[in-house]
């Protein structure tokens, strides 16, 4: 695993006038040596021995200035540059700030051919030849930045084996340069394909939701119900499988939950029966409440002397009453309890 080093760079603004000072000169050098072999040709006389050494002198100090200015660079804040000599890693300049260092560093780190292979664009996530020449072409100045990643739709099975639809984003950014360029081949590549990866183990974890209402696996940790801790399991997945890169995850959330479209009305049928149950509970259990209220209303303060078969109607007639769906219609008995 290589690890990242702190590289300082010269300040650029010393080498800037002495680059232009050599570009100045390399130009009064080539113009003068013109003008002495011009003369010396119009003459008819031999070209003096400074003619042709002002030219050549002026060619070559082109040359080395135009050399020393490929060393320039510039970072801005969330920037990194990593600078690698013929293939050694030498060091990463974080601050930023105008440098210069030795122009034959590096600019871009070429691919080994197997980026090729990579056929998904890493900001998109759709299909695209452009994420394989990025793959050769990787700079060695970083962003630092946080980046998102907004993943596709997945289409995976939970823990109970029931087909979801699943989708995330991931808030990333690069904490060691030297792993995210040397340890793997294209780092947003790997960051978009582990994320995926993560994603897909995360939801197989877990159950979509609770299948039974009164057994112990209320109290387990579901994709629907628990949105915060599998998150944050997420998160942790993530942080795993992207160390060998230098990434590090600032934050990951789902953003799209749902059951497959196969299974889906058969899904909401079982809801709607679960709501209809739970109404149907919480109803009776206020109605039998009601009902012993009343009772021990009118016993207590002897408005009506209750046997058991009377307690028995009564209670029939107050859960019909609360109970049913539609309103009651009242009957008049003029007779007694029992006819």
């Amino acid at each position: 695993m290589t690890v990242e080093k702190q590289a300082r760079a010269g300040s650029g603004w010393p080498m800037l006038f002495v680059t232009l000072v050599a570009y100045a000169a390399s130009i009064w050098g080539i113009v003068q040596g013109i003008i002495i072999l011009a003369t010396a040709e119009d003459a008819g006389v031999p070209a003096p021995v400074t003619g042709p050494g002002l030219l050549v002198g002026g060619i070559v100090l082109l040359i080395v200035a135009i050399i020393v200015t490929c060393g320039f660079f510039s970072l801005q804040p969330g920037q990194a540059r990593v600078l690698v000599l013929f293939g050694n890693y030498v060091g990463t300049v974080r601050e930023s700030g105008f440098y210069w260092v030795n122009p034959f560093y590096s600019h871009s780190l070429g691919s080994d051919g197997t980026g090729a292979s990579i056929d998904v664009s890493l900001e998109e996530g759709t299909p695209s030849v452009k994420a394989a020449a990025a793959a050769k072409t990787l700079s060695t100045k970083v962003s630092l930045r946080a980046r998102t990643l907004n993943g596709d739709r997945l289409k995976v099975n939970d823990k109970m084996g029931n087909p979801i639809e699943i989708a995330t984003v991931v808030v990333w950014h690069v904490a060691d340069t030297a792993k995210a360029l040397f340890d793997v081949d294209h780092y947003p590549s790997y960051v978009a394909m582990q994320t995926e990866t993560a994603l897909r183990h995360v939801a197989s974890v877990y159950a979509y939701d609770h299948m039974e209402d009164d057994d112990a696996s209320n109290s387990s940790i579901t994709l629907r119900s628990n949105i915060e801790e599998v998150s944050e399991t997420l998160k942790q997945e993530l942080d795993r499988r992207l160390a060998p890169a230098g990434v590090s995850v600032d934050d990951a959330r789902l953003t799209h939950l749902a059951y497959a479209p196969e299974i889906a009305q058969a899904m909401l049928r079982r809801q709607q029966a679960e709501a209809i149950i739970a109404a149907r509970k919480k109803i009776v259990e206020g109605a039998v409440s009601m009902v012993d209220m009343a009772l021990k209303e009118l016993s207590d303060g002897g408005v009506v002397e209750f046997d058991e078969d009377r307690k028995a109607v009564m209670a029939s007639n107050l859960m019909v009453v609360l109970c049913g769906e539609s309103e009651a219609q009242p009957v008049l008995n003029t007779g007694s309890l029992y006819q």
